[in-house]
């Protein structure tokens, strides 16, 4: 077989993989979607839920989940840039450095069920939270960060010297040089390291069982004194997310339309985290090109 033979075999494979992949994605998404969407509606969406009576909503899940997302990645981000700076600007390959990025590699493998059991024993039973939305949102920070420094680092390493070099040219410090050339330049890269550990974040379930709890408390939705129990905004109160309430009514749901809740439920995570990556993405579009003035494909 000539190589000109060989190239064309090794392609026609490559597309065949990519094509089963596309057709595995659109098959699993389509049957989730299918099979929820027609459930979804504004009552649904808006009515809490119930625990013997049909008819009732995801109200509280849906907002607790994006409350938690958005705490999770307020702690996680400032740490996981930092990190990924000193990793990628400032850090020399010597054994300490290598041992960061071995305990990154080994942090980023964990099962979520491990820091669940991590974030139940320090966060719920050592330090006292409790069942809480912050102790789920500081357990899901340590599952969060090792992806999320991985990907903004490699998105800093991408950055081409020559940017550097040209801000050191032109009498810029190396921390105006970071931080005026190199993350202006790494922001798409460092948006999409976001998104994916979002994504992860927001279809979470096992390790906010353990930390956020699988109930949650009465809700008012017009009192904004975040430190009232009955508080939407209180962070010590227990949260019942949208990936815990999938799991909740199909093990242990006694509701008689649980099959709906669920399918309902389900679509409305994927298209919660679809919006989600593709309105961040359009987000460091726009950030990169009015940062860095150039135009983006």
């Amino acid at each position: 077989m000539n190589s000109k033979r060989t190239d064309r075999l090794a392609t026609g494979v490559i597309y065949l993989l990519v094509a089963i992949i596309i057709l595995v994605l659109i098959g699993i998404l389509g049957n989730i979607l299918i099979a929820g969407v027609p459930h979804l509606s504004w009552h649904f969406l808006t009515s809490a839920s119930s625990s013997f009576e049909a008819g009732g909503g995801i109200r509280d899940q849906l907002f607790n989940s994006l409350y938690l997302l958005v705490l999770t990645l307020l702690i996680s981000l400032p740490i996981a840039l930092g990190a990924a700076i000193y990793l990628a600007e400032y850090a020399q390959d010597t054994w300490v450095t290598r041992l960061i990025r071995t305990t990154i590699e080994i942090l980023s493998s964990l099962p979520s069920i491990v820091v669940g059991l991590f974030g139940y024993l320090l966060f719920v039973v050592q330090f006292g939270l409790g069942f809480s939305i912050i102790a789920g949102a500081l357990a899901l920070t340590f599952f969060n960060l090792p992806i999320l420094t991985s990907n903004i680092e490699q998105a800093i390493n991408g950055v081409p010297q020559a940017q550097r070099e040209a801000g050191w040219a032109l009498g810029l410090s190396n921390w105006k040089t970071i931080r005026g050339v190199v993350l202006p330049s790494a922001l798409p890269g460092i948006i999409t390291g976001i998104i994916l550990s979002a994504g992860r974040v927001f279809g979470e379930a096992a390790a906010l069982i353990y930390t956020a709890g699988q109930s949650g408390s009465t809700v008012d939705y017009s009192n904004w004194n975040m430190f009232s129990s009955t508080s939407f905004l209180n962070v010590m109160r227990p949260a019942e997310t949208l990936a815990v309430h999938i799991w909740k009514v199909n093990t242990e749901g006694i509701i008689p339309d649980v099959n709906l809740v669920s399918a309902a439920t389900s679509a409305l995570l994927v298209i919660v985290v679809i919006i989600f990556n593709f309105g961040a993405r359009l987000l460091g579009n726009w950030l990169y090109k009015n940062l860095t003035a150039a135009k983006v494909k």
